[in-house]
């Protein structure tokens, strides 16, 4: 075994990826794969999961499983974590990945859209570090990676019912950080700048495109596969083991820039 290898090998853990089958954490769990996990794929949409899933093991020779959730249900994510330790074992590594955008106007959303945003973005993240966090609280030791955003400070404009989520995720991320800490479950949050992917494309519109670029330094959109070094490494025990309560921005700049 090489240095890099006993540094951020993830031989013989388990990962969970909610919302896997999408185009970011689909990457983040080829990462994974990549690195030796063995991954399930949780997603609403049983055969993408599966697809995905099927991918990841004829590419990586992983162990891996697909299994329908509904990740704003907690029932459904505890019945997940039933077929996954049966399947793989007990899991190591977690990424909150659901994600949900509108571009409906502050004064015109409606009750029923809110809270389907709030809990697509945010419940559901609750939900998965309760569920696979109890058993990594029990084992002593996991990797929860949730999902942020550059919209969560400042917020992005058309979206503050996203960018309200997003930032609940880093206050959710740093909480569970601090409580959790001495029981060596680490708790860290990845901010992906502009990635184009399905849940976005109806918003990159010509103008918001172009105004993007603008506050981008790098002046491009970012590619998935770009996620996958700050994903292993966050995964990592022993290259992370001192890493908690991080936000980690993966942005092109956009963070950064002012004018």
């Amino acid at each position: 075994m090489n240095y890099l290898e006993s540094m951020f090998g993830l031989k013989n853990k388990n990962a969970v990826v909610i919302g896997g089958s999408g185009t970011l954490a689909g990457a983040m769990a080829v990462g994974l794969a990549s690195a030796g996990a063995n991954v399930a794929i949780l997603g609403r949409n049983f055969e993408k999961a599966e697809e995905k899933a099927e991918q990841i093991k004829l590419k990586t020779g992983v162990k891996t499983v697909a299994v329908k959730v509904d990740a704003t249900k907690k029932t459904t994510l505890e019945d997940a974590k039933k077929i996954v330790s049966k399947k793989l074992g007990k899991v190591d590594i977690l990424i909150n990945a659901p994600g949900m955008t509108s571009k409906t106007p502050f004064l015109e959303i409606t009750e029923e859209e809110w809270d389907e945003i709030v809990n697509v973005n945010l419940k559901s993240a609750l939900f998965g570090c309760q569920v696979f966090g109890e058993e990594m609280l029990e084992a002593k030791e996991g990797s929860i990676i949730n999902i942020s955003s550059v919209a969560s400070g400042p917020p992005l404009s058309k979206v503050f019912a996203y960018s309200t989520t997003k930032a609940a995720i880093n206050n959710l991320t740093r909480t569970l950080a601090i409580e959790w800490a001495t029981s060596n479950v680490r708790v860290n949050a990845i901010v992906p700048g502009f990635f184009p992917a399905e849940q976005n494309k109806k918003m990159l519109t010509k103008e918001r495109v172009a105004s993007i670029m603008a506050h981008t330094p790098m002046a491009r959109f970012g590619k998935p596969e770009e996620l996958i070094a700050a994903t292993i490494w966050l995964a990592s025990s022993k290259a992370s083991s001192f890493v908690t309560g991080s936000i980690v921005t993966v942005d092109g700049g956009f963070t950064s820039m002012t004018i």
